[in-house]
């Protein structure tokens, strides 16, 4: 099943059950009213919502209404914990979960030499993995996939992480099918910078192991809460797949630029006003996830944004 949250107006959102065309969509209020909640009691919880998408996929829904990925928050919009663990991450970097973007979110930043960057990358929403857990008993802890776009400052390495972002949508990992396998999701996923394509490199050339071992590493020194996403690193890590599908950030673009030919860097980081897309495609050539379209703002926005005003008003 698919599962985003409905912007209302309040800090967590409300559940909504999505159709596997992204075309529909369904209140989840009589069953959970938050994803947090049906994390809590997945397996009293997601048999109903499994129910609903069922329901929805064949038509029979009665209150259906059309889906628009830019009324919703982030499917977890508030996460106990976010951590990426990528191929290259020699250790786990911990992130704040308490404040995700949407997928059509503005990203706010107060710098522009700051050294702003994407990371396209995929995460997985758990619920409780024991300490201890072996990789195969740590993957049976997935409950959801999610797309992500981990904002990095990378010149300024002594700053916290910005706010990342998460696409519309989360997907349970048996609506994948065959495409997962082994914890990794073998699939390309699509980067674009001003409508330009920076790479589409397959997300299953991920970290050995997959998932699983990611997990299982965490759960080495404490057990997993319900609600953690846990990353696995931005996809086309330089020296972790094959450059020629192309990078996930322009970090990656730049390394592998350098190591080439023995020059500086040529790829400028992002601007104000840049556009990034990010999606990824099955192979029945239908979105996954639903896309991550968000435009680097600049500190004007950022204030009125935190004064309520709309961002529009504040970027004119």
């Amino acid at each position: 099943m698919k599962l985003a949250t409905l912007k209302d107006g309040s800090r967590d959102g409300q559940l909504i059950v999505v159709s596997r065309d992204l075309a529909l969509a369904h209140l989840a209020s009589g069953i959970a009213t938050r994803l947090q909640q049906a994390l809590d009691d997945w397996n009293f919880i997601a048999p109903q919502l499994e129910d609903l998408s069922a329901t929805l996929n064949g038509g029979k829904a009665r209150h259906a209404f059309a889906f628009d990925p830019r009324q919703c928050m982030a499917p977890l919009p508030r996460s106990y914990q976010w951590s990426l663990a990528g191929a290259a991450a020699p250790a786990a970097e911990a992130r704040s979960g308490d404040a995700w973007l949407g997928a059509h979110d503005d990203a706010f930043f107060f710098d522009a030499d700051a050294g702003i960057d994407l990371g396209a990358g995929l995460a997985v929403i758990t619920g409780d993995v024991p300490m201890g857990a072996t990789p195969e008993q740590a993957l049976e802890g997935v409950r959801l996939l999610l797309l992500v776009n981990a904002w990095a400052l990378r010149e300024a390495p002594a700053l916290p992480p910005p706010a990342s972002a998460a696409g519309p949508v989360a997907v349970t990992p048996d609506e994948l099918g065959a495409a997962w396998s082994g914890g990794l999701l073998r699939l390309p996923l699509a980067s674009h910078v001003n409508e330009r394509l920076l790479g589409a490199p397959d997300a299953g050339q991920g970290p050995d192991g997959g998932f699983g071992a990611v997990l299982s590493r965490l759960a080495r020194t404490r057990g997993l809460r319900a609600g953690s996403v846990v990353g696995a690193g931005t996809v086309g890590e330089a020296g972790a797949a094959d450059a020629t599908r192309g990078f996930g950030s322009l970090a990656d673009k730049r390394a592998h630029a350098a190591g080439s030919d023995g020059g500086a860097p040529r790829s400028a980081w992002l601007r104000f006003g840049d556009r990034v897309r990010i999606e990824m495609k099955g192979r029945d050539g239908q979105s996954v996830f639903g896309a991550i379209e968000q435009t680097v703002t600049g500190p004007a926005a950022a204030m009125a944004a935190a004064d309520g005003a709309p961002p529009s008003a504040a970027a004119a």
